[in-house]
């Protein structure tokens, strides 16, 4: 999920440029699950077609910021990231109602439209 609204944020706020966003886990599931899928459909974000992805430490070496969201990040050691650190500490939307995906959803799209407000305010724009 999150991914997926730092991918719109990218593109509405129009800084392609100068955001990359690399994505996975450290035990990603073999599917998007279908509670998840849903959450994102009200957003109009259709995730039907991804598969997750495992992140490694050697990806994480590239990156300026690590965000984790609070689940299976345990065996990732923070000291290997070269960038920020930061961990929302969210829940894992799995095997919950579809209102508790909802509520997580919602969490994550806040955190993710004030991160970039956060990092494109610290970016000096090209005059």
């Amino acid at each position: 999920m999150a991914a997926a609204f730092a991918e719109r944020e990218r593109d509405r706020r129009d800084v392609s440029d100068q955001i990359t966003i690399v994505t996975g886990g450290t035990q990603p599931a073999d599917h998007v699950h279908d509670v998840v899928v849903e959450a994102m459909r009200e957003r109009d974000i259709d995730l039907s077609g991804r598969t997750p992805q495992e992140v490694t430490p050697d990806e994480l070496q590239a990156v300026d910021l690590v965000v984790t969201m609070g689940c299976s990040a345990s065996d990732v050691c923070p000291a290997t990231w070269n960038g920020e650190n930061r961990d929302w500490g969210l829940d894992d939307p799995h095997e919950r109602p579809i209102e508790g995906v909802r509520e997580i959803r919602d969490e994550i799209e806040a955190r993710v439209g004030a991160l970039f407000d956060e990092l494109l305010s610290e970016t000096p724009s090209a005059e």
